[in-house]
């Protein structure tokens, strides 16, 4: 069963993490004492192809993983100790693994490969088991996310429609106004002359009359 060490929810969720919990421990292997020269090599680092360095996580991820491999080795050598060997010296080198085996033999004399095989096979299941449980996890939070940005451009999108609506209703409006508006000048022309006229009409008889009455008070005064 694979250890809370094992752990990278904080790759999915954002949160404080606390000093006492969700560190991801290292179990170390129980010290043991084998005959000089039979030390294991240092492990080589693994590199990724270039094209998948694109990715920021891939490097912390892969660490979470090969610390939470670490974090399920149990005390004594098996599989874990053998594939460290293996891979530091060269995992297509057949003289890695018989090397590997001859002194994990001194360390563990019972040592076969149905026990390294039984036990890589464990690791590969503990490991593809939190695999499983973190990959669902992302895959909720990215049908999540997917759901919440799929809703807001829909809310979006009916706003906009409702806009171009009444955009469109305006737009209608404006242009019955305009039509009313070049209306008003053909409708109401005849009564503005009619009026015009009728003004016009009152100058002239006012003025008439008032020549008329001008001429007689002349008169008046030039002939009494």
């Amino acid at each position: 069963m694979a250890k809370e060490s094992f752990n990278w929810k904080s790759l999915f969720i954002n949160e404080e993490t606390d000093t006492s919990e969700g560190k991801v421990a290292t179990q170390p292997s129980t010290p043991v004492s084998p005959s000089s020269g039979n030390k294991f090599p240092n492990q080589s680092t693994e590199s990724f192809p270039t094209n998948s360095l694109t990715n920021p996580f891939l490097n912390e991820i892969f660490e979470v993983y090969d610390k939470g491999f670490e974090s399920l080795n149990e005390p004594g050598f098996d599989f874990f100790e053998l594939y460290k060997s293996v891979l530091a010296v060269g995992v297509t080198n057949p003289q890695s693994y018989q090397m590997a085996f001859t002194m994990g033999k001194t360390i563990k004399p019972d040592l076969t490969k149905e026990f390294l095989l039984q036990k890589g096979s464990y690791y590969i299941t503990e490991i593809e088991k939190v695999y499983a449980k973190y990959d669902t996890i992302g895959k909720t939070k990215k049908a999540d996310l997917d759901n919440t940005i799929t809703k807001e451009k829909y809310n979006l999108a009916k706003s906009i429609s409702d806009l171009e609506t009444k955009i469109i209703e305006l737009q209608k409006e404006l242009e019955a106004k305009k039509i009313e508006i070049q209306k008003i000048d053909p409708v109401n022309m005849e009564q503005l002359s009619e009026i015009q006229l009728k003004m016009d009409a009152n100058d002239l008889a006012k003025q008439k009359i008032l020549n008329s009455i001008n001429t007689v008070i002349t008169g008046i005064n030039q002939y009494l």
